[in-house]
């Protein structure tokens, strides 16, 4: 059974991803879409058929979960698109990074964009910046969006936590003014647990996480 689903997979994979004019990220999409689907086909087609029951589920299955990969990753290119475009000015100044794993979406802002040293309160500055970025959620509605608050490691830690969620939430509750569905966005306040540089600047930040909405 072990020989019949690894064979199963591969010609599975081969007549998925040889579909021509895919990215690289939508391909992985495609690809773990596919094993994702075959496994669970093969589980109900086994648990109804028997053997030939897994084998039609297997292929049923692998078909279904390489087509919706493929969707995933391709919406989540043409979102990466549109928020590198409408974050260019902020990428050129060094304010802001777009990274993407997969079909998460990471945009990490510098809090000082945001928020002046010790505030939770959304500076003139940061209105132009969180448009830009709602205007683009609202035209990919299908990703679900993790508001994270980071902070350094001055003060206390318990100050902090609470500092890093009230940006979160200032941030939540304006995308919200700007129509973004609030059943999508979650705030999270990280304080300094999650340092990524030795210096405080960089750790000030806050980062949006978009993950697709796949029911």
């Amino acid at each position: 059974m072990n020989r019949l689903l690894s064979l199963l997979l591969v010609l599975s994979l081969v007549m998925v991803v040889s579909c021509a004019g895919m990215g690289q990220k939508q391909t992985q999409g495609t690809v773990a879409g596919t094993a994702i689907g075959a496994g669970a086909g093969v589980a109900i087609g086994e648990a109804y058929g028997g053997k030939d029951g897994a084998i039609i589920g297997g292929l049923i299955g692998a078909m279904v979960g390489g087509v919706a990969g493929n969707q995933i990753g391709a919406y989540m290119d043409r979102q990466e698109a549109a928020l590198n475009a409408a974050m260019s000015s902020s990428i050129a100044a060094n304010q802001a990074s777009i990274q993407r794993s997969n079909d998460v979406l990471m945009a990490t802002f510098k809090s000082d964009v945001f928020f002046a040293l010790n505030s939770s309160v959304l500076q003139p500055g940061a209105y132009a910046e969180l448009d830009r970025v709602a205007n683009v959620l609202n035209q990919y509605p299908q990703t679900n969006v993790q508001i994270q608050g980071h902070t350094d490691r001055s003060g206390s830690e318990q100050y902090n936590l609470q500092l890093s969620q009230r940006r979160a939430d200032a941030v939540v509750n304006y995308l919200k003014q700007r129509h973004v569905d609030p059943r999508r966005l979650v705030a999270i306040g990280l304080g300094e647990s999650q340092p990524i540089s030795s210096n405080p600047a960089q750790n000030r930040r806050v980062t949006m996480v978009l993950t697709p909405i796949t029911q």
